[in-house]
């Protein structure tokens, strides 16, 4: 099984890959296999283009900025922890994950709306 990196987690591959040497059955199955694609394809452009039917340059600033805030004070907040040089209690770790599961939801959410565009699930207007 093959995997995709994405910019946090590897996603693993689980289409089927046809093993069969008969060139015509191979061809019939790939055909079959890209109509199901292609069906999977227009189901998410007509999904996703009614749930974001208005994208434009200035909603990706919007998330880029809002992400890159949210880094800094995940940063920040581990900077203020080892001031002290004590070690974290519970609390401020609570505080530290709780920052970093915010900056990795919404660069997660940048990286999944650059795709829809890139696949031409959604169009910038």
């Amino acid at each position: 099984m093959s995997t995709i990196q994405t910019s946090s987690y590897r996603r693993q591959r689980d289409h089927f890959e046809p093993q069969d040497t008969d060139p015509h059955e191979q061809r019939r199955l790939r055909g079959l296999l890209e109509q199901i694609d292609y069906s999977a394809f227009v189901a998410n452009r007509e999904v996703i283009g009614q749930m974001l039917p208005k994208l434009d340059a200035s909603m990706f600033q919007r998330l880029a900025v809002l992400t890159a805030t949210a880094r800094a004070k995940w940063v920040a907040e581990s900077l203020r922890q080892s001031e002290s040089g004590a070690p974290s209690t519970p609390d401020q770790i609570a505080r530290l994950a709780s920052a970093r599961a915010a900056y990795e939801e919404l660069a997660e959410a940048y990286e999944g709306l650059r795709r829809l565009v890139e696949r031409g699930y959604a169009v910038i207007r």
